[in-house]
C-alpha cells in the first residue's frame, strides 16, 4: 500500500511520497523535494505551485482530472438530438437547441429519481440505428477530453438504448464500444466503458442485457446496476453479478440514492461492489461509514445531480463534505452532464464550493477517485506520472 498525506491526516491513495514536513495542521509537502513513486523517482509537483498554476479553478493541473460516474444516455449533444431526429422522423417538442432544452435538461429541482430519469427518454428515441449509438458515443468522449478529462470511466445500457428502435442490444454494444475507441484514439483520453444493467426491466431482461455486455467482456471494465433501486433490489441480481465477477469485471452498483443503507450495504455484500454510486444514505449508518473506510470502497459522488433529483435539499446538504472527513475515499463526478447542463469543471469550480468542500478536500477528492478507479497500478502509475511531468512544464 502506498499513501498520500495531506493536512488533514494520510489516505491511501497508491502514491507513496517522501519528503514531507510536519506542521500544525499535519503533514505537508517540503518545497521542491523528490518522492519515489512505487519506485519510481520523479520530480514532485510543487504543492503551492499547483495552487498558483491553478489560478481560479479548483481543479489540480498536477492531478489527473478522473470522472468515475458519467452515463453515456445522459450526455448528448443537443445539436445532434436535433439531426438524428430529423433522419429517423422522430418528432420532438421543439425544433432548434433552444426550444428542446426544457425538455430534455433539468432547469429545476425534480420531485425524484425516477423524474429526473424520465428526461432520457425522449433523447433515446433518437437512437434509430447502431451509427447513431456510434455517433454519441464517440461524441461523448471528444467533450469529455474537450472538458480536460484525463481519464473517463463511460457507462450505458445498452438494453436501454435499444428499446425504442427495437435494436439488437449486442448491436449496441458493439457500435458504443467501436464509438468509444475511436474518439479515444483521436483524442488521447483514456476511456473504459462500464456495461449496465437496468434494474427498472427486471432481472428476465438484464439477464438478456448482461447477455449482450459478456459478449464483449475483453472491451468492457466493470458492471453496473441503475435505475429503479427502491423498487428492484440488489437481491434480484446476484446471479448476473457472479457471471460478471467470474469474468473479472470491476462491480459498482448505484445504491443509497432512493432507498437507505441497506441497499448499500446489499450491493457490497450480495453483489460484491467495489465502489457505490451515490451512496447519499451511508451517511445514517455508523457500521457502514466504518466498513466503507476499512475495505476501501469508493463513494461515486454527483452534486449537482443529486440536488437536481431532490435526493438532498442544497448543495450544502450533500454529505460529500461529510464523508471526506470520515476519510471515505469519495470522488466528484457529473453523472449526466447533457442532462444537469453541468460539465466535471462545473463540478469542482462551482458545486464543490457551494457544498462546503475546503481546498484541501477538493483535491483529496481528486485524487480519490484516481485511487478508486478501475485501473491497476501500473496504470494509476502512468495517468500520475503522466500529469506530474505535464504539469512541470
Amino acid at each position: 500500500m502506498f499513501w498520500f498525506f495531506d493536512e488533514l491526516s494520510c489516505w491511501p491513495i497508491g502514491l507513496l511520497m517522501t519528503g514531507f514536513t510536519r506542521t500544525r495542521k499535519g503533514l505537508v509537502p517540503d518545497q521542491k523535494k523528490r518522492f519515489d513513486l512505487n519506485r519510481s523517482n520523479l520530480i514532485a509537483a510543487d504543492y503551492n505551485k499547483a495552487n498558483d498554476k491553478k489560478g481560479l479553478t479548483m481543479i489540480y493541473p498536477d492531478l489527473p482530472l478522473i470522472d468515475l460516474h458519467r452515463h453515456l444516455e445522459g450526455n448528448l449533444r443537443l445539436e445532434t438530438v436535433l439531426e438524428l431526429a430529423r433522419k429517423f422522423n422522430v418528432t420532438l417538442p421543439a425544433d432548434t437547441v433552444e426550444g428542446l432544452r426544457p425538455y430534455v435538461q433539468v432547469s429545476s429541482r425534480q420531485p425524484g429519481v425516477m423524474a429526473f430519469i424520465e428526461k432520457f427518454n425522449l433523447l433515446m428515441k433518437v437512437l434509430g440505428n447502431e451509427q447513431a449509438c456510434f455517433r454519441i458515443a464517440q461524441e461523448a468522449v471528444l467533450d469529455a477530453a474537450n472538458e480536460g478529462i484525463d481519464y473517463l470511466e463511460l457507462r450505458f445500457s445498452p438494453v436501454f438504448m435499444a428499446a425504442d428502435h427495437q435494436l439488437n442490444p449486442s448491436a449496441v454494444v458493439e457500435a458504443v464500444l467501436a464509438g468509444i475507441q475511436a474518439a479515444a484514439a483521436e483524442s488521447g483520453i483514456q476511456v473504459n466503458p462500464l456495461g449496465i444493467i437496468s434494474r427498472t426491466y427486471g432481472p428476465q431482461v438484464a439477464e438478456q442485457e448482461l447477455s449482450a455486455l459478456l459478449s464483449y467482456a475483453d472491451k468492457i471494465r466493470g458492471l453496473d446496476l441503475a435505475g429503479d433501486e427502491a423498487n428492484f433490489p440488489a437481491q434480484l441480481f446476484l446471479p448476473h453479478f457472479k457471471k460478471a465477477r467470474d469474468v473479472g469485471w470491476h462491480i459498482t452498483v448505484h445504491a443509497g440514492e432512493a432507498d437507505g443503507p441497506q441497499s448499500i450495504w446489499d450491493s457490497i455484500r450480495l453483489l460484491g461492489a467495489e465502489r457505490i454510486g451515490h451512496g447519499l444514505a451511508a451517511r445514517h449508518d455508523a457500521q457502514l461509514l466504518k466498513y466503507l473506510l476499512d475495505h476501501q470502497i469508493g463513494i461515486e459522488c454527483n452534486l449537482t445531480s443529486n440536488v437536481q433529483t431532490s435526493s438532498v435539499a442544497d448543495y450544502v446538504s450533500h454529505p460529500l463534505k461529510f464523508f471526506l472527513e470520515k476519510r471515505l475515499l469519495a470522488s466528484i463526478n457529473s453523472d449526466d452532464p447533457g442532462i444537469s447542463a453541468i460539465d466535471l469543471p462545473y463540478e469542482y469550480n462551482v458545486a464543490a464550493p457551494k457544498a462546503g468542500l475546503s481546498e484541501t478536500q477538493i483535491r483529496q477528492a481528486q485524487l480519490n477517485a484516481l485511487e478508486s478507479a478501475f485501473l491497476n497500478s501500473q496504470e494509476k502509475l502512468a495517468l500520475f506520472t503522466k500529469k506530474q511531468s505535464n504539469s512541470l512544464l
